[in-house]
């Protein structure tokens, strides 16, 4: 009878269960019933996600119904050798907590990928049957122990061993792995989407190496060990722990080489080992302290930020490190005059941190606001011989439209134009061609007032350009004006690309950037030399994660590698391409120039809307739909 009601209590106890497989799913429908009926039926709350690729489940309830679910998706055949995770745990007590995490409700749903692995929504995701080999526990315990006397049947004992943490920063905040003499590669980074450009850039620091990676259950190695494995030679030996840090610390009660405590996806918030010490520190402080429950987070990105109870204040706003690391040297520092909060600028030292070393204490920057809700930064860049107001007033309809998820931020390009004109007569006279020019040039009109004229800026210009002649005197063209003149003008690329990082540095960071017409091919060639990594763009610490090119064309001078003058490889940002058609009424830039500068961009992460419409940007449907499907995909 004892034995009976022990078992009944035990059954009525609390437990989360966390699960993945991949596998192919033959009807995605009849699974999604499935799982909807069951999980409903058993009372079973979190989150469900479905893709033709497989599952990905976490979900909370009593374990009695949580041992159903298992027997019931055992069941399927799809689900042979599923790694069900069950632990038991108290009941969500912070409401807070448990709806940030998806635990006050059950959401099913089928998305296309289980986890997101690029931010670029147009890549194809790499093949998952080429994921690295898995080992349990006890073996990736056993190899970090050798630390280089690895056994050749499993790891290639010629090889430096390195640990790769494919988590994010706020999880890597808290714990992970720390072994002697084998190096902690922590990416730093925001979000997994982050993760693919942080390999393209570090590739050196893997390639011929073992490399050993781990993540919270193993779902996100995966993808990125996939990812890795198809960069080809000197990245065939990728090894992932199986079960992620959950398994580890379930087989080493005491963390083993793991330190600190696993951040998870639930209301438990984190899960830590009997060793008590503490890697986090708090924000503000300085102090150990690794406590989410109070989930405040950046004000600029989103992210969870580490901030102790006693250094808590209701309105403030924070800055995690990367924003900081990617926008203002000096931020604001809240301070308290005579009971009341005040802000005071204070100048921020900032260090650069190697991957294997742990963060220095964040940096904070409050103010006495609430945290606006987060949208895209995109900077603008206007077309020749414009400014940003007449850009900005030009793209008045655009922002109104994209309004409740980007903020656009215009700047002047940094090369001042003289200030030219036609004459009336010329202009009217330009198709007549019995007119000499001398007798037309003589009947020129005088030019309108300069305090009437806005100063008018470009990103190019001709070799030859004298920036703004002397005094500001007006100049008058003694020619047609050539609508091919942008193919001439090549030069001050380095000032505009100074200029542009001093603007990041000011004024970002940025999600994006759209340029227009000649801002067009000036954000082309900032992609082209992000990607070759020229003109020491990544010294300036600038990140776009896409680029939207408005009736732009490309310069080839610009485009081509310094060295060996050959074009270079295809562009890999996300790209929106949206000019005229070959029949539209563009006649400033040709639809075959823009296409052109389109090709430069990988198919596979680029998109095209062509318009019937004229030198603009057009904001009706259904270009406007199409725009923002494509910026909904960076949120």
């Amino acid at each position: 009878m004892e034995h009976k009601e022990e078992k009944e209590g035990e059954e009525d106890e609390y437990g989360i269960l966390l699960y993945y497989k991949y596998t192919q799913i033959p009807d995605i429908d009849d699974l999604f019933a499935f799982y909807n009926s069951n999980c409903n039926s058993l009372s079973l709350l979190g989150r469900v996600r479905l893709s033709p690729l497989g599952v990905n489940v976490t979900v909370g309830g009593k374990l009695s119904a949580l041992r159903k679910h298992i027997a019931a998706v055992e069941s399927n055949s799809l689900f042979h050798g599923t790694d069900f995770k069950l632990a038991t745990c108290g009941r969500p007590l912070n409401d807070k907590v448990a709806e940030e995490c998806g635990f006050t409700s059950l959401s099913v749903r089928i998305v296309k990928e289980l986890v997101t692995l690029s931010s670029n929504p147009l890549l194809k995701s790499p093949d998952i049957s080429d994921a690295g080999k898995h080992l349990s526990a006890v073996e990736f315990h056993s190899v970090l122990e050798r630390a280089g006397q690895f056994d050749k049947e499993s790891i290639d004992n010629n090889r430096e061993l390195v640990l790769l943490d494919a988590r994010n920063l706020y999880e890597t905040r808290i714990g992970k792995f720390n072994t002697p003499n084998v190096a902690t590669l922590d990416p730093g980074i925001r979000q997994y989407s982050d993760l693919p450009s942080w390999i393209d850039d570090n590739s050196d620091q893997l390639q011929g190496k073992s490399v050993l990676m781990y993540c919270t259950g193993g779902i996100r190695c995966e993808m990125a060990s996939a990812y890795i494995r198809s960069k080809g030679a000197g990245f065939e030996n990728v090894f992932q722990l199986y079960g992620g840090i959950q398994r580890y610390l379930e087989q080493f009660p005491d963390g083993g080489f793991f330190k600190g405590k696993n951040f998870v996806f639930d209301h438990r918030i984190s899960v830590g080992s009997s060793d008590a010490n503490i890697m986090g520190t708090c924000l503000l402080c300085g102090l150990s302290f690794d406590d989410y429950s109070s989930r405040l987070r950046c004000s600029y990105c989103r992210m969870l930020v580490l901030v102790c109870e006693s250094c808590q204040r209701k309105g403030s706003v924070y800055v995690c490190e990367l924003c900081q690391s990617h926008h203002k040297g000096v931020q604001l520092i809240s301070s308290t005059e005579n009971g009341r909060l005040s802000s005071t600028p204070q100048q921020i030292e900032t260090e650069t941190v190697s991957s294997d070393e742990k963060p220095l204490p964040q940096l904070p920057w409050r103010q006495d606001v609430d945290s606006p809700p987060r949208k895209l930064r995109i900077l603008c860049l206007h077309g020749f011989r414009q400014n940003a107001s007449s850009f900005k007033g030009r793209t008045a309809s655009l922002a109104k439209k994209l309004k409740n998820i980007a903020e656009l931020v215009f700047v002047d390009a940094p090369h001042e134009l003289p200030f030219i004109y036609q004459s009336s007569t010329f202009a009217e006279s330009h198709h007549n061609c019995n007119s000499p020019t001398s007798s037309l040039l003589q009947q020129s009109r005088p030019p309108p007032p300069l305090e009437h004229c806005k100063k008018k800026f470009a990103w190019f210009v001709a070799p030859d350009f004298v920036e703004k002649n002397e005094g500001g005197e007006w100049k008058m063209e003694e020619s047609p004006f050539d609508p091919l003149q942008y193919q001439q003008q090549t030069a001050g690329f380095d000032e505009s690309l100074a200029y542009i990082k001093t603007v990041y540095a000011e004024e970002g960071p940025f999600d994006g950037l759209l340029g227009f017409s000649q801002g067009a091919a000036m954000a082309a060639a900032l992609v082209c030399a992000q990607q070759t990594q020229r003109r020491s763009l990544t010294a300036g610490g600038m990140e776009f994660r896409f680029v939207i090119l408005c009736s732009g064309f490309g310069l080839t001078k610009l485009m081509q590698s310094e060295e060996e003058q050959e074009r270079v490889p295809m562009l890999k940002c996300p790209s929106l391409h949206i000019f005229g058609s070959e029949h539209g009424k563009d006649r400033q830039i040709a639809n075959q120039a823009s296409r052109d500068l389109a090709s430069l961009f990988d198919d596979g992460c680029s998109l095209i809307i062509e318009h019937d419409s004229g030198h603009i940007i057009p904001t009706r449907p259904p270009y406007i739909d199409r725009i923002k499907d494509f910026l909904r995909r960076f949120l």
